[in-house]
């Protein structure tokens, strides 16, 4: 009798077990009905039929997801080794148990192969310069592809682009050729800035002789200070004192 009643206490806690399930707040359960999908369970204690009915729970959580480094070949023949990270959640989790037999994986196959896609359609300076740009394009084909698997892909972020040394120093060298140039463009617009600064003064000066002479006696004050042994006076401007100086004799 004892045994028979352990028996059933077995039995009942077997069937328990099969029956009783948890579900969490960030779970959702998927049960099949005799292998024929039947809902969704929400979180909360669920009850299943034993041998009827299983249960898979799909973690409703963002996914963090390291894409390994992928070798890529640019538009413009330059070899890079290139990895990524893909933030994606299950926002379906009929689809993302029924229509792929394991959605992590092959959201990661597919990240990888996106991956050297897109940037294989792109030059070095683009890869270096315009990565936020192919943060999305990447995000947004991957976001349409695992659509079809209830998957919602929200981030990709390009993390490293390790190129051979050679390159590396010939990409200095274009930066340094880069900031020369810009240097001697800045120089020459403000040379020409300035010349054309001083035609503007000349025209004016062209225009007054009492603005010359002023001109000149600056000059010379100038020169004084800087403890000048020879001054060179204008012939205009030396007539011009003797004008006026007979001018004065003569009152």
């Amino acid at each position: 009798m004892e045994v028979f009643i352990l028996f059933i206490a077995i039995v009942l806690g077997f069937i328990l077990l099969n029956t009783i399930r948890v579900i969490k707040q960030y779970e959702r359960g998927v049960v099949l009905t005799f292998g024929r999908f039947w809902g969704i369970k929400s979180p909360g204690l669920r009850l299943l039929i034993p041998g009827v009915q299983t249960m898979v729970r799909i973690d409703l959580r963002t996914v963090v997801m390291d894409v390994p480094s992928q070798d890529v070949i640019l538009r413009d023949n330059v070899s890079a080794r290139v990895n990524a990270v893909l933030y994606f959640r299950v926002v379906d989790p009929e689809k993302a148990y029924l229509q792929v037999q394991n959605y992590y994986e092959a959201t990661n196959q597919l990240a990888q192969t996106t991956l050297r896609s897109v940037l294989g359609q792109h030059e070095l300076d683009d890869v270096l310069s315009e990565r936020d740009k192919l943060n999305a394009d990447i995000q947004k084909i991957l976001d349409v592809q695992t659509d079809a698997w209830g998957i919602k892909v929200g981030i990709v972020e390009i993390k490293h682009i390790d190129i051979d040394e050679s390159m590396i120093r010939a990409i200095a060298k274009q930066a340094e050729a880069e900031r020369e140039r810009r240097a001697k463009v800045i120089h020459a617009e403000g040379e020409l800035q300035a010349s054309a600064k001083l035609a503007e003064a000349a025209n004016v000066l062209s225009g007054s002789q009492g603005g010359i002479t002023l001109r000149y006696l600056q000059t010379l004050n100038s020169i004084s200070e800087e403890n000048a042994t020879t001054i060179v006076f204008p012939i205009d401007l030396i007539e011009r004192f003797a004008t006026a100086i007979s001018s004065v004799k003569g009152n």
